[in-house]
């Protein structure tokens, strides 16, 4: 089934408690909305550092997807199959998704002072997804790339749709090593796509490539540690 977006996303805003300086745009994964990480947005901005930064967390608009029986939930793209990572893909939906972050991205840095490299785009499954994708085909170099419990879409088109004056970004990849929806070996093969198009490994002292995180008996959600490893990456790429 073709998935269609229409108009501007809708966004959840948290802003900075200090001057605005950085922002963060954080996707939600399928059948969520951008209420769903707001708490997460709520505990980094107590930290002194991290009171600068403005988190936006749009809300994915309600389709049918097929691989729930063509139930309506809030969803980046239609998903056919749960199989795995050689299943066919909506594209379409895909690209219409990115499109609209992009958008979205632009709006930002236009209405306000805040320069692309200080923004960052994240996202947790379906958002991971999405976050991947969209931050590495842009037309400006973010801040850096968050993929928390996902992998690397439309790979076989990724090659001539990224941008590779990106290829050293900073990319944080967490992912739990119990997770029975997005396996953990599809992490794995992720990095190793990434590696393969040209993205280096970050090296100690640079937040420049890819930070890959794996957490013991984590299944398809977030944890503190995890939580606390990317507070850690955030200070580095985005620092007050």
């Amino acid at each position: 089934m073709a998935s269609t977006l229409a108009g501007p996303l809708k966004y959840l805003t948290v802003s900075p408690s200090a001057a605005h300086t950085a922002t963060v745009v954080f996707i939600h994964g399928l059948g969520d909305s951008g209420h769903g990480w707001k708490p997460v947005a709520d505990m980094f901005s107590a930290d002194p550092a991290m009171r600068h930064i403005k988190w936006i967390f749009p809300h994915a608009p309600n389709m049918a997807v097929t691989a729930n029986g063509g139930a309506v939930m809030p969803s980046w793209y239609d998903i056919y199959s749960f199989g795995g990572l050689k299943e066919e893909e909506d594209e379409e939906g895909i690209l219409r998704s990115a499109k609209s972050l992009k958008q979205l991205i632009d709006s930002e840095i236009s209405t306000t002072s805040i320069a692309p490299n200080r923004v960052v785009i994240g996202g947790f499954s379906q958002g991971g997804v999405m976050a991947l994708l969209t931050g590495m085909t842009m037309d400006k170099k973010l801040a850096g790339i968050v993929g928390l419990s996902c992998y690397l879409t439309l790979r076989a088109k990724f090659k001539e749709m990224s941008n590779p004056a990106l290829y050293d970004l900073p990319v944080f990849i967490g992912h739990g090593t119990h997770d029975p929806l997005i396996k953990s070996t599809f992490a794995l093969e992720t990095v190793q796509a990434l590696k393969t198009f040209g993205f280096p490994e970050a090296k100690q002292g640079s937040p420049s490539g890819i930070e890959f995180h794996t957490y013991q008996g984590l299944a398809h959600s977030t944890s503190s540690e995890e939580l606390v490893d990317l507070k850690a990456w955030l200070k580095k790429v985005v620092p007050a």
